[in-house]
């Protein structure tokens, strides 16, 4: 597992972009962005990896909206 740093670095762009597509507000995408990784550091040692984390923070982030 990477660390949440390079979690962040690696999946920040994808995140924003699905919140984008989500709410079509860049206001909106951002606010979810920002509790979507809060959220996954809170719940990191929850993540069996039985997905790829990219999708993970993704289904956080759909939870978020």
């Amino acid at each position: 597992m990477q660390s949440f740093d390079e979690m962040f670095n690696t999946y920040f762009g994808r995140v924003y972009r699905f919140a984008l597509e989500l709410t079509r507000s860049t206001d909106q995408a951002e606010d979810i962005t920002q509790h979507t990784f809060f959220r996954a550091l809170e719940k990191i040692d929850t993540f069996e990896g039985r997905s790829d984390v990219g999708t993970w923070l993704c289904s956080i982030a759909k939870n978020e909206y």
